[in-house]
């Protein structure tokens, strides 16, 4: 079946950076939609970035308005992994992140969860001002 594992949180402080990384096994990846979203304590789980592909080996980012400019989506496919790099880190970006993979379609929102199918069990992010 189908599994993520996030890896990557931690205790940070503001201005620090993390790289999250999510391992996908039990299928193929390569053109699945895979986004990072985050919860924090009493809010909504919300979407931090996604990479769809859009054809042979390419793809394309997308990024919540938050975090535009100080993360950075990318993958290895041959790796099946999906990474996170944080940059400039608020106290605001605390929250549990999780790695989630849908698959292809050609009317997906990346920034929807209704587009994904399967889901990590999340890693810890808090960073102290």
């Amino acid at each position: 079946q189908v599994q993520l594992v996030e890896s990557g949180g931690g205790l940070v402080q503001a201005g620090g950076s993390l790289r999250l990384s999510c391992v996908a096994s039990g299928g193929t990846f390569i053109s699945y939609t895979m986004g990072w979203f985050r919860q924090a304590p009493g809010k909504e789980r919300d979407f931090v970035a996604a990479t769809t592909w859009s054809g042979r080996s390419t793809y394309l980012a997308n990024y919540a308005n938050s975090v535009k400019g100080r993360f950075t989506i990318s993958r290895d496919s041959a790796k099946n992994t999906v990474y996170l790099q944080m940059n400039s880190l608020n106290p605001e970006d605390t929250a549990v992140y999780y790695c989630a993979a849908g698959p292809y379609s050609r009317a997906v929102v990346p920034g929807d969860r209704l587009s994904y199918t399967y889901w990590g069990q999340g890693t810890q992010v808090t960073v102290s001002s």
